[in-house]
């Protein structure tokens, strides 16, 4: 491998990677298009999610033919945005989405600024999206620094810096600027950084050899780079949630927290019962950010007229339209599959 002695030249780096990229680039739906719009919802999906799941499920293609556009997207009633955000998570990109869209129809006469400091003081917009947008839809020499580029950035500079802490972060989004400042394709550029950490310079097992820019690279061992802080541990939960049909339908739950707000659930167990559960229908794990859940359905404990009036019977036949988190939504599914239950009137 390279030695640190390698004398690093941003625009042979930046040149090397838009040639390659130009002969090796992945065909994403959003890189076919300059419009704003588009590239900032595929932004903001991939912000908590993987590629693979927002196109092969679907994801990208069907909130587009649902809100083309900020102007459907500010005049959509939450709970279609949210619905059709449904099995994405972190529901409050959506809602930051539709915000965004409403500012941008109210503030700027429905036209998305180009300017990089009015894109980041949109909700929702972070640095990275606002150079990503600033720079694949108006071409601007803006830095992008995401887990990909921090990998990249880390080992062609040889930094064993953990990349999470702030002298780390300061340090790749200077590098990152001083690298997309190198070239006149700054759209190409960026996507090229990603790209090379997501197909050749990978957490393990880096494909160095067809690198191109190995010539350009101190790393001396790829693989122990990045250096991270000490990861959060994973902390166990357990959830314990009712199942009640009456022949209405299903009571379900709105929620009021902060993460999941106008998202419908299975009802909380009350948690004078939490002692002496009722018996269990169903038990399945699911996980969240640091967390690992373990859900527990049982049996409802009172009658449909003894809840909350954040309860709701919704039909079996509304079921399907309305947002509920992932979770509970294949919770829900298998216990109506499984009719094992019993009708309360």
């Amino acid at each position: 491998m390279p030695s640190r002695t390698v004398r690093l030249d941003p625009h042979a780096i930046a040149k090397e990677l838009v040639n390659w990229f130009g002969h090796n680039a992945r065909d994403y739906p959003w890189r076919r298009t300059r419009d704003p719009y588009a590239i900032l919802v595929s932004e903001v999906m991939l912000q908590q999610t993987q590629i693979a799941t927002v196109l092969d499920r679907g994801f990208y293609a069907r909130w587009l033919e649902r809100f083309p556009d900020f102007k459907t997207l500010a005049a959509a009633r939450e709970d279609e945005v949210l619905k059709t955000w449904e099995g994405l998570g972190y529901y409050r990109r959506a809602r930051n989405l539709q915000r965004l869209a409403q500012e941008v129809m109210t503030q700027h006469a429905g036209v998305f600024p180009s300017d990089p400091a009015v894109i980041l003081a949109l909700p929702g917009v972070g640095p990275y999206t606002a150079g990503a947008v600033a720079s694949f839809a108006f071409g601007l020499a803006e830095p992008i620094v995401d887990g990909n580029i921090a990998r990249v950035l880390s080992r062609i500079y040889n930094d064993a810096t953990p990349v999470d802490s702030t002298a780390g972060t300061k340090l790749l989004w200077e590098r990152s600027k001083v690298l997309v400042q190198a070239t006149d394709d700054p759209r190409a550029f960026n996507s090229a950084l990603m790209e090379l950490g997501q197909t050749h310079c990978t957490p393990t097992k880096p494909a160095c050899d067809l690198c191109p820019v190995r010539a350009q690279c101190r790393a001396t061992d790829p693989e122990a780079l990045p250096v991270k802080n000490a990861r959060q541990q994973i902390t166990a939960v357990t959830e314990r949630v009712v199942f009640l049909r009456t022949r209405e339908g299903v009571l379900l739950e709105l929620e009021t927290g902060k993460r999941r707000t106008g998202l419908w659930k299975l009802p909380a167990l009350h948690p004078t019962h939490e002692d002496s559960p009722p018996p269990v229908l169903l038990r399945m794990q699911y996980g969240i950010t640091r967390y690992k859940v373990t859900l527990w359905v049982h049996e409802p404990h009172v009658q449909t007229g003894e809840w909350p009036d954040t309860h709701r019977v919704i039909p079996v036949a509304e079921l399907e339209s309305t947002p509920m988190p992932a979770p509970y939504r294949k919770a829900l599914n298998e216990l109506l599959q499984r009719g094992e239950f019993r009708l309360i009137a």
